[in-house]
């Protein structure tokens, strides 16, 4: 499985939406362009793996204007504030959208995640070196 990037940042504090909706998120921001959207993603941090999905973009949804990374990584439950984190990101799962409503989002939240998790089920290496 072939990365498509790999980005490297401390997580800040943003906005606190993903937590309130059930996908709380490590925020980074990016010092290079990724095409906006969803990606299937493995995070590395205090070197353990997880995997994760990841959005690349601005938040339509909410009207931002700031192109970021956020991801929310699958069985985890820390504190990842002001912390070094690597991110690799494979398969985009879709693009960027506006979504009507923050439920809307939600649901197709959950849909990404599953997603996410199939695509990456199978990859038993977890690994970040490129």
């Amino acid at each position: 499985m072939q990365a498509l990037y790999l980005i490297r940042g401390i997580v800040r504090h943003g906005n606190k939406r993903g937590r309130k909706m059930g996908f709380p998120t490590a925020n980074i921001n990016l010092r290079q362009q990724i095409g906006e959207g969803i990606y299937a993603s493995l995070v590395k941090f205090n070197k353990k793996v997880f995997k994760s999905v990841t959005f690349i973009g601005k938040a339509e949804t909410f009207n931002e204007s700031k192109y970021q990374a956020e991801t929310f990584i699958f069985d985890f439950n820390g504190n990842l504030y002001d912390k070094w984190i690597s991110v690799k990101i494979f398969k985009k799962l879709r693009g960027n959208i506006k979504f009507k409503s923050e439920t809307e989002l939600i649901k197709q939240m959950k849909r990404d995640a599953d997603e996410a998790k199939e695509y990456l089920k199978n990859y038993k290496e977890l690994s970040l070196s490129s």
